[in-house]
Order: C-alpha cells, then sequence, then structure tokens
C-alpha cells in the first residue's frame, strides 16, 4: 500500500512542507524568517486542498527534528505531534543535518554556521547513511574533519520532497519526533525567581 505523507521542515528560516502521494510530491516553500506557526496549517490546508485530499487522507507524517531554530522546531514538532495523535498515523522524526544529505550523491559531510565561531557537522557515507554522530565544534575544527573527495552540504535548507520521499520508506522506530538541538539550550533557569522547596 502506497503512503500519502505529509513532510513539515520549520527548522531554518523557510516553511517548507511537502506532500507525496504514491510516487508524485508536491511542495509549497516559502522565505520565512517569523511567522512559521500563524502559517502553518492554513498552508498545509491549501497544499492538501490543491491535491484533493483532506488530512483524514494521511497515512503518514514526516518533521525535520534539528538542529536549528529552537521556536521553529517546536512548531513543527508540536504540529506533526499532534496531528499524528489525531489520526493515529505514525510521526517520523528526521534529524535535519540526515536531511540534508538525502538530495545528493556520494560521501558528504554537512557543515552548518552555528554562530559563535562554531558548526554543526556530521559525515555521510551515502545519502540518508551516517558515518559519524552529529557534532557542534569551532568552525575551524569541523572544517578540518571533512575527509578529502566529500561533497560540503553548508546551506541549511533541506529538499523537503527528497525527505518525504525517504521518510515514506523509514522505519518510524528508529526515527522518533523529538527535538536534536546537537548544542545545549542557551537559556539558563532564573535562580532569584527559583521558589525554595519545603
Amino acid at each position: 500500500m502506497s503512503e500519502t505523507l505529509l513532510a513539515i521542515d520549520t527548522a531554518a528560516p523557510r516553511l517548507q512542507l511537502a506532500l507525496l502521494v504514491g510516487a508524485r510530491v508536491d511542495t509549497l516553500v516559502e522565505d520565512m524568517p517569523k511567522g512559521q506557526a500563524e502559517r502553518l496549517f492554513p498552508a498545509i490546508d491549501e497544499l492538501l486542498a490543491r491535491n484533493d485530499l483532506a488530512y483524514a487522507d494521511l497515512t503518514r507524517l514526516a518533521v525535520t527534528t534539528g538542529p536549528g531554530s529552537f521556536t521553529g522546531l517546536r512548531i513543527g514538532l508540536s504540529a506533526a505531534r499532534g496531528l499524528a495523535l489525531a489520526l493515529d498515523i505514525p510521526v517520523l522524526g528526521i534529524p535535519s543535518l540526515l536531511a540534508l544529505s538525502l538530495a545528493t550523491t556520494g560521501a558528504t559531510a554537512a557543515l552548518i554556521d552555528a554562530r559563535r565561531g562554531e558548526a554543526y557537522t556530521q559525515q555521510f557515507s551515502a545519502p540518508g547513511e551516517p558515518s559519524s554522530a552529529a557534532a557542534v565544534l569551532p568552525m575551524d575544527d569541523a572544517a578540518a574533519a571533512i575527509p578529502a573527495g566529500a561533497t560540503i552540504l553548508s546551506d541549511p535548507f533541506i529538499d523537503i520532497a527528497a525527505l518525504a520521499c525517504f521518510a515514506a520508506g523509514a522505519d518510524p522506530a528508529r526515527f522518533p519526533p523529538e527535538p536534536d538541538y546537537v548544542r545545549g539550550a542557551d537559556a539558563k533557569p532564573q535562580e532569584k525567581f527559583r521558589v525554595a522547596r519545603q
């Protein structure tokens, strides 16, 4: 049985959706540094409507899990989890660095600017096949660790159609929909306002 899969990416400053129906993929992509939360469901509605489908026709969901914008990740993950629960269908969380590798061929290495002079990095022997763990390293160290001959992936925007095709055949048990920040959160608890425990 073929899947009818909706893929969501809000990890970067771009709203990306893909609807995979059998072997056909329709995408909706909008550059959007802000406002993804307000735009996400109207955009999904538009994508479904132009394919004469309803939410009830979906059989699987996929969403990027980061690294990326903290707020963007939460928007995509919350939407995907909520839909999966309401529709009783599986949802796959696909790491964003792995998703970057899907539109390539051969060995690749992600080298994405993480600010503060650091990079998110991970190596892949083939599309979707990691050969190292995702890490955040000083930019120079990350660049020096890239194997000779590997294609460097430095653009943070994934190919949402490639992600949809990958997720349609992937095992949901291998890809839980959990955020993958790679680097810890910048926010720290405010000790001044903490309530003492009895």
